[in-house]
């Protein structure tokens, strides 16, 4: 005898059927989107993507500890600030508590990106009167911004937010994310400020990223960059060729072993100030949105360009260690030196006002200048080499 369905049962059916179809397809598009979010090597080859967001896309910070790592031994025998580093490193990106989406609005040649703090706002404020200050040069527009997480002390995080909210309601030239300011947490400020650039910043010319207590020579960077004719890839400062990882746990760029145990590093450029192409930087977007997170800064950059397979270019006018090692050195206050360079790192705000008065005012360097940058360079070089000097 045929059993029979009756109209009741056959809704069943087919409400089982349709969400049996829908989580199907659910799951189907969840395994679609962690192949993309996989990163195949030629993803990382594009310089453009037209699907890419034209807004800051990141609405929420809720990223909790990785506590897988928690059980394995290489994890235990790492020191404290290591292992908070490990635990949140796939938090990639944070929501903007500070945005300004407008800010390459229009033909800009060179944007000048400075790495902050919120309560180094006297460093901010004399970049603003010297060589960060907002000007056309040739017909070429110049645009500078900075670049802020969260004040790191929290008994006055609340006070030091409000005064950087005045600052950037008077200037407009911050952007902040919702992260806190810390050493290790350079490196988000380089992925931040790669997404930021490759989602407002489709036309930008030149990218020069550095510190907020250098000199930087605007007229300088010009004139190299009208020099000769520079590739896309133009990635060029104080570039380090095979540094090794200091594994003394004194030292502030300590790394240990169970977080990076190749024996050098690939090249890269002194984060104090750096100059690139914003093609580039916009294909560094994609490499450094699928490459591990890494402790400083300079360094992971340095691994985006190896993968990008550019070399970046070391030039003589960027001093991001300042000019001579020996901090008393006469060579450090020179201001004659100082008008040849593009960078200089280490001043404070009222040394670097002092210097950039005196390099833009009616100076006249002598020969005699050079000749003691020869010596002086001859003694570090015999001292570095413990050359033996022999008095009659």
């Amino acid at each position: 005898m045929a059993m029979k369905i009756n109209n009741r049962d056959r809704w069943r059916v087919y409400k089982k059927v349709s969400v049996m179809f829908f989580l199907a397809a659910v799951a189907l598009t969840v395994v679609q989107r962690g192949t993309i979010n996989m990163g195949a090597p030629f993803e990382l080859q594009r310089s453009t993507d037209n699907s890419s967001p034209r807004t800051w896309d990141v609405t929420s910070s809720n990223c909790s500890a990785n506590l897988n790592l928690t059980s394995q031994d290489w994890f235990q025998s790492l020191e404290d600030n290591f292992k908070q580093f490990m635990l949140y490193r796939h938090c990639r990106y944070f929501p903007m508590l500070l945005n300004h989406p407008k800010s390459c609005t229009g033909e800009i040649y060179l944007l000048m990106v400075v790495k902050s703090v919120a309560t180094q706002h006297d460093r901010r404020e004399v970049i603003r009167k010297t060589w960060g200050k907002e000007q056309v040069v040739d017909g070429k527009r110049i645009k500078t911004l900075f670049l802020l997480g969260k004040p790191s002390n929290q008994a006055e995080r609340a006070n030091h937010q409000k005064l950087v909210e005045y600052e950037d309601y008077i200037y407009g030239d911050i952007l902040q994310w919702d992260f806190l300011d810390s050493f290790f947490n350079l490196t988000l400020k380089e992925t931040h400020f790669l997404k930021w650039f490759h989602t407002y910043c489709p036309s930008v010319r030149y990218v020069f990223k550095g510190d907020d207590d250098v000199f930087v020579s605007v007229e300088n960077i010009f004139e190299f960059l009208d020099s000769s004719n520079h590739e896309k890839n133009l990635f060029v400062g104080d570039v380090i060729f095979k540094a090794k990882p200091i594994r003394r746990k004194e030292n502030k760029y300590y790394i240990p072993q169970a977080l990076y145990n190749k024996t050098l590093y690939p090249p890269y450029a002194g984060g104090g100030g750096f100059l690139m192409d914003g093609t580039l930087a916009r294909r560094l977007h994609w490499v450094a949105d699928n490459l591990e997170l890494y402790p400083i800064d300079d360094v992971f950059l340095g691994m985006c360009l190896e993968v990008l397979q550019v070399t970046p270019v070391k030039h003589n006018a960027f001093k991001t260690f300042g000019l001579v090692k020996n901090k008393n050195s006469k060579l450090n206050r020179e201001p004659c030196f100082f008008k040849s360079m593009i960078v200089v790192h280490k001043l404070l705000p009222s040394d670097l006002m002092h210097m950039w008065n005196l390099v833009n005012s009616d100076l006249v360097c002598a020969q005699k200048v050079e000749i003691l940058y020869l010596q002086e360079m001859m003694k570090v070089r015999a001292m570095s080499q413990r050359v033996p000097v022999y008095l009659p």
